[in-house]
């Protein structure tokens, strides 16, 4: 068990979960387009940069909104942030996956759904086994 503060914890977190975000996807996208692994890792790579760009983006905008209209973070805004997120990046990634893989847009959509579903899967896993060996640091007592 590893304890760091804040925002090394979450630097780290954000290296080790992108680093397994691409070895994920450069087999999943392998697999689905029966294409070489190269092919894969630049796309893989591709579509990590264009996430962090993306999640940086999105969310100083949604924050913003947050903020402007006094919004409380309720399930159904984390709901609508998640859908609206994940729609943008869609957005980007099917065109590509057209592009590199030479396939339908039916065909790129259901990789990007595979990706999806491994990718909720991955994550959860993800964040509960590093919330396991990096705790978070105990918060500042209560004066």
């Amino acid at each position: 068990m590893f304890i760091f503060s804040a925002p090394l914890r979450r630097l780290i977190y954000v290296l080790i979960f992108e680093a397994g975000a691409i070895a994920l996807s450069t087999a999943l996208l392998t697999r689905l387009s029966a294409g070489p692994a190269a092919q894969s890792l630049v796309v893989s790579v591709l579509v990590t940069v264009i996430a962090l760009i993306w999640n940086f983006v999105f969310n100083t905008g949604f924050e913003a909104v947050e903020h402007r209209f006094r919004l409380r973070r309720t399930l159904w805004l984390r709901v609508l942030h998640a859908v609206c997120f994940e729609t943008g990046l869609v957005l980007v990634t099917v065109p590509l996956f057209m592009g590199f893989y030479g396939v339908s847009f039916t065909e790129a959509v259901a990789m990007e759904a595979v990706l999806l579903v491994c990718f909720l899967i991955y994550t959860f896993l993800f964040t509960w086994g590093f919330d396991r060996v990096f705790p978070r640091p105990p918060l500042p007592a209560r004066g």
